[in-house]
């Protein structure tokens, strides 16, 4: 199982009251509410292996450099060095240190790799695995993993995680008209304003899974538009050829990296916590309660 942290964290701060707070009034809704999402993925789920696959670079230089406008919309404050700061609620920001020393105490293995967003940490899990893979995740991009042939689904929040979509590939060709390899290739063609992709101007979700399902793949869209037989509108045509110097770069800006250079972690699920005297800390500290606790019963039976 790996845990989109981020994604999963915003809406635990989003979903839990801000009156749940430390001992001090220190607000901690998105670590008590990360926690009992992960307590309630383990119990229904399950895994051998869990890991919470963090951002250690949520705009990396390198997408940005192919589409300046990748998440531009997000950033907070330019760095000369390192990461961009992303514009993130202010009783947010505090809880991430929290939520990363619990972790870490609990024994849950947390990887972020310099240079890359969680999603490549994710996508280079998934092509090393051996076995069934679920990805918890509230981003769609991560729908281009989904692959019934291996086992790997896609857990999508709907209310808390409680309620989880599942989605596998009779899903996202239902609501979609691709499978889990299609999925960028929509995502590229349609854009996404949320991470700053601007798309094909004029193509949008219906007319991009109409030419996947002609075509086939963005290559076979691209090849189209060469050929003066294909069956293609003029409209479509022009759209398309103007888009060329976008369509040649979006795919690396859009597909999630396979090949991070992962550090050699243990990520067995744990049966108990790795250091109980800092969690201990940590819990009277932060207050974490009844969250924290049930977690520790469910992954100690």
């Amino acid at each position: 199982m790996l845990l989109d942290t981020a994604s999963l964290y915003f809406r635990a701060y989003f979903g839990v009251p801000d009156s749940v707070r430390a001992p001090d009034g220190t607000p901690v809704n998105a670590v008590r509410g990360l926690l009992d999402f992960i307590d309630r993925l383990v119990k229904d789920h399950r895994p051998d292996h869990l890991v919470a696959c963090m951002d250690a670079d949520w705009r990396p230089q390198w997408r940005v450099e192919l589409i300046p406008s990748y998440k531009a919309h997000r950033v907070a404050e330019e760095r000369p060095v390192g990461p961009d700061e992303e514009e993130v609620p202010d009783t947010l920001s505090p809880q991430v240190p929290v939520i990363e020393a619990v972790l870490d105490a609990l024994g849950i293995a947390r990887v972020g790799v310099a240079g890359y967003e969680a999603d490549d940490v994710i996508g280079t899990y998934t092509a090393r695995a051996t076995g069934p893979v679920d990805i918890v995740t509230g981003d769609r991009d991560l729908y281009q993993l989904v692959d019934d042939a291996r086992g790997v689904r896609v857990l999508y929040p709907v209310k808390g995680v409680g309620t989880l979509n599942l989605v596998d590939e009779a899903a996202l060709r239902e609501k979609y008209g691709v499978d889990g390899g299609g999925y960028a290739d929509l995502a590229l063609l349609r854009g996404d304003p949320s991470d700053g992709l601007p798309g094909v101007p004029g193509i949008g979700e219906k007319t991009a899974a109409k030419l996947l399902a002609e075509f086939g793949d963005l290559a076979g869209i691209q090849a189209a538009v060469d050929d003066p037989k294909a069956k293609l509108t003029p409209t479509q045509r022009k759209r398309l050829t103007e888009a060329a110097p976008y369509l040649a770069v979006a795919p690396k800006v859009v597909r999630v990296a396979d090949d991070v250079p992962l550090p050699d972690t243990g990520t067995a699920l744990p049966r108990g916590p790795r250091d109980a005297g800092a969690l201990d800390a940590l819990a009277a500290r932060w207050g974490l309660g009844g969250s924290l606790q049930r977690l520790l019963t469910t992954l100690t039976t």
